[in-house]
């Protein structure tokens, strides 16, 4: 890297600065703290801010996020980094402009969210409180259920896309029935709740609608690929979020296909243990927090050896 070109970027991208030994220390781009707390180690290609904690592993994230198109061209032309803000793949035949596809939910649906609801409504709320969905899950992600109809007996959680209109719910039955799941005959291709994600944050993928409420910032990815192509990957890549991957601990090949094509786009990206449970979706809020805590980082350099030892 030559460092001296780089601080001239940076400089262009974030203000001026003050250098401590290998540190530059800018004003954060993030919180935009008075005092110069925004460190950047070029010889560690790491940034952190000391006061809102905004981080990460590869300085050219800070360029691509709040620097021009040429100061990024600039950039990978000294630090050999392809550019990976092109993204014709990503969004071949997706030129025009995509239309929200408006779904209605049952006409039996009944919401949980209310403060008075009829007798019917205890066995919905009974399995929720077993899994541990709280009052506020049910106003937050906007769950109803169906005691008749197509629906029956299903606990009902719409998606809604970034317009506000529903695009997909799920249908979980709560009493047992026959299939867990009937959901509608619609594309899965949709970031669930999209209304609702907040790409500059941590974004944590997750297997089901269920370990998405447990997750916080999360997303389901309602299948058993995830294509490169997906809406859901050309967000991400589109707003350079960093990435928790916490899948289901039985899913391990498609988990590394969701990895592989993630690592091809240059994504801050780690890896959430759910070893011991089930999924996502068993665990409690606070031991979720200490499992992503204790995530790992994902580079391409260390997700080959954690393949070889995962096989061992």
């Amino acid at each position: 890297m030559n460092k001296k070109e780089a601080r001239k970027i940076l400089h262009n991208v974030l203000g001026n600065f003050a250098q401590r030994g290998s540190e530059l220390l800018f004003t954060c781009p993030a919180c935009e703290h008075h005092k110069l707390k925004f460190s950047v180690n070029l010889d560690k290609n790491v940034y952190k801010c000391w006061v809102c904690d905004f981080y990460g592993r590869n300085i050219r994230r800070i360029v691509r996020r709040f620097g021009t198109y040429i100061q990024l061209q600039k950039w990978d032309s000294f630090t050999d980094t392809s550019d990976l803000a092109k993204f014709e793949d990503l969004f071949l035949g997706k030129n025009k402009q995509e239309n929200e596809i408006e779904l209605e939910l049952p006409s039996e649906f009944q919401s949980l969210a209310n403060k008075t609801l009829p007798v019917t409504a205890k066995p919905a709320l009974n399995y929720l409180h077993e899994r541990g969905v709280t009052k506020e899950d049910i106003i937050r992600w906007k769950i109803g259920y169906c005691f008749s109809g197509e629906y029956e007996n299903r606990i009902i959680i719409p998606s809604f896309g970034e317009k506000g209109k529903l695009n997909y719910f799920i249908a979980r039955t709560y009493n047992g029935g026959r299939f867990k799941y009937k959901n509608p005959q619609a594309s899965k291709n949709v970031v669930f709740n999209e209304l609702f994600v907040d790409w500059n944050k941590d974004l944590v993928l997750v297997e089901g609608v269920f370990d998405a409420i447990n997750a916080g910032n999360a997303v389901p990815i309602l299948g058993s690929t995830l294509r490169a192509n997906s809406k859901l990957i050309r967000e991400i890549v589109l707003n350079d979020t960093p990435i928790y991957i916490a899948l289901d601990p039985d899913v391990v090949d498609k988990e590394r296909k969701i990895i592989q094509t993630l690592l091809e786009y240059d994504i801050e990206l780690y890896k959430i243990d759910v070893s011991g449970y089930e999924d996502v979706g068993e665990m409690s809020k606070d031991a979720f927090e200490e499992r992503k805590r204790k995530a790992v980082f994902i580079d391409r350099d260390n997700y080959l050896l954690l393949n070889l030892l995962s096989a061992i």
